[in-house]
């Protein structure tokens, strides 16, 4: 799938992450930035984490940029999926306005 616009989910609040989705040219590929104050112990495994959820919706090229603030795993994937989620534009569940 191919990134449409920008987007971001999540909080600067402690054990949260804030995740920016910005499309990229073809070609580009995966560009994540992470900014973690655990970097040196979970530094791969939040990055495996992200990956995991580009994977699932076939994402190549993108640029994320995540702050992390101590968030556990399943706070990572939440906030990298509806990031993703809101720059893909889908919307399912929402009913019309």
């Amino acid at each position: 799938m191919v990134i449409k616009q920008q987007a971001q989910a999540g909080t600067f609040e402690s054990s949260d992450m804030l995740v920016l989705v910005e499309p990229v040219s073809e070609g580009t590929g995966r560009v994540i930035e992470l900014h973690s104050p655990v970097m040196v112990q979970f530094g791969k495994s939040i990055k495996e984490e992200i990956n995991n959820a580009l994977d699932e919706y076939e994402i190549k090229d993108v640029r994320l940029i995540c702050n992390d603030k101590g968030a556990l795993s399943a706070t990572i994937s939440a906030r990298v999926e509806t990031a993703i989620r809101r720059a893909l534009q889908i919307q399912d569940g929402v009913l019309p306005s």
